[in-house]
């Protein structure tokens, strides 16, 4: 048998059109970037990546230290998690969210992101509709598409806190609409959807039997007395077409240790369970026994977190809102602002014309050495993307160098 030509082999592409698809992370491309200007010296302040920078809690620390000891962690352990962990989930979410949920309806995966994927590869089949509310978290379309699903996005904007209505996912449904992807508190706004809008959402999707993948990983970071409210505690009816997905990541100052979970119908989960048991199988062993101490020790760590970022959140709204140009609502969760820059496009910044954010943020990054994330990657061209968790002097630094900048434009 002859071997093929190479102009046969020429046609067939390199790499599958599923795969190169997919955009590189723009939250974690830009906090790369600023590590890689500042390992060149630059004096670079990133505002890029969702990342508390606080050190994880030293007893969780040193259970994981405990745990790396410990020969039966260094064995394969159950795909799903292991069952202390699930019963510590079921525990935490009970505490947390008043949602009763059984062992069987829980499947640990690395980091939360794996939930977002798994959840909807186990949902749905190829055409099948997800209505996302925009501003949306980056990763979020990209596993749609790799589920083979198709991403209708509901625009939002400051007006309404960057929270939509009924009306409007009401107008974005259509026939193959298998699911509606919910986040209270928001990446990357930082909104805060309150009780009545939850209920009502999820009134909506029962009436028209329409899944809630709920992502709740925020929900100890809120602010001025906002509630974080899970739709399937708010609309009790809804929890057997309800996937809630959260971790230890923002919590705990864990992004790291690479610990998610998803809860579900036990159904789903099963399925799920089967999926990562020949993607990944178990999550690291040490991680799983930090995340136990992480969930059934006391909250006193993430309350002092909590403070900080409140403090922090005062301020980068404050300073945000002195700039010329731009507008930052007041965020009432998670630590994110998102303000509107839309008055500078259009400008001129040191002889560059600024067409769009993400030519405004390459700029800001060149000249203000400051690194934020443009709008376009969440859906919402026109808008930047600040994590405010970060130290307090870097914090007050960055906004005034990008301000200094800014006031520039003519």
């Amino acid at each position: 048998m002859s071997a093929p030509s190479a102009a046969s082999s020429a046609q067939k592409p390199r790499i599958s059109a599923r795969i190169g698809g997919i955009a590189e992370s723009a939250t974690l491309a830009v906090d790369a970037k600023a590590k890689a200007l500042k390992a060149e010296g630059r004096p670079v302040i990133g505002f890029g990546a969702g990342e508390p920078d606080f050190p994880t809690p030293p007893a969780i620390v040193a259970a994981a230290q405990e745990a790396a000891a410990d020969p039966r962690n260094h064995r394969y352990s159950p795909a799903g998690g292991l069952p202390e962990l699930k019963a510590a989930i079921v525990e935490k979410t009970k505490r947390d969210s008043g949602y009763e949920i059984a062992a069987n309806q829980v499947l640990v995966t690395n980091g939360g992101k794996q939930a977002v994927y798994q959840t909807f590869a186990t949902l749905l089949d190829p055409g099948d509709e997800v209505i996302l509310p925009a501003p949306y978290w980056t990763t979020y379309p990209e596993a749609i598409a790799l589920a083979g699903g198709v991403t209708k996005v509901v625009v939002t904007g400051p007006e309404a806190d960057y929270l939509p209505s009924v009306d409007q996912l009401e107008a974005a449904r259509t026939p193959a609409t298998k699911a509606l992807l919910w986040c209270s508190p928001s990446n990357p706004t930082g909104a805060v959807a309150p009780r009545e809008l939850t209920e009502a959402v999820g009134r909506w999707a029962v009436e028209h039997g329409i899944w809630v993948v709920t992502d709740e990983i925020y929900e100890h970071l809120v602010y001025d007395g906002a509630e974080a409210v899970s739709m399937p505690v708010a609309v009790p009816e809804l929890a057997d077409t309800c996937v809630v997905l959260n971790g230890v990541a923002k919590t705990y100052a864990m992004t790291g240790w690479r610990v998610g979970w998803m809860a579900g119908p036990a159904d789903v989960v099963k399925a799920a369970t089967n999926l990562q048991s020949h993607l990944s199988s178990n999550v690291a062993n040490v991680s799983q026994r930090a995340a136990i101490e992480a969930l059934t020790g006391p909250l006193d760590a993430v309350d002092e977190m909590r403070t900080a970022f409140d403090r922090r959140r005062r301020t980068i709204v404050e300073l945000l809102s002195a700039i010329p140009g731009v507008q930052c609502p007041t965020p009432k969760g998670a630590f994110y602002a998102y303000p509107a820059v839309g008055e500078l496009l259009g400008k001129q910044i040191r002889g560059q014309k600024i067409e769009t954010s993400l030519d405004l943020a390459a700029a800001v990054l060149e000249h203000a050495e400051v690194a934020v994330v443009p709008g376009e990657a969440f859906g919402t061209p026109g808008f930047f993307r600040l994590s405010y968790a970060l130290g307090d002097d870097d914090l007050k630094t960055g906004v005034e160098r990008m301000g200094a900048l800014l006031r520039e434009a003519q």
